[in-house]
């Protein structure tokens, strides 16, 4: 829940005013990878084969997108 302080610290900030060039340098949504547009690509997996990709995932601490990428990375290698 928001707390009135909260609310009042938000309209106060808002009355200031905003650094518009620091607004348009942090941008909107997840940061890119490269210079290239990404594809989303669907792929069907097995409970198991998720199982397997999550464990190696979390003990490599990668997202699971992440733990997908090096494994084709290493297999096109």
């Amino acid at each position: 829940m928001v707390s009135d302080e909260q609310i009042q610290q938000w309209a106060d900030e808002a009355e200031a005013g905003y650094d518009v060039r620091e607004l348009k340098r942090r941008g909107r949504g997840r940061p890119g990878r490269g210079a290239e547009p990404m594809q989303v690509v669907a792929v069907r997996l097995t409970a198991e084969e998720v199982a397997a990709l999550d464990e190696v995932a979390e003990r490599e601490h990668l997202s699971r997108s992440e733990a997908i990428r090096r494994a084709l990375a290493d297999f096109a290698a």
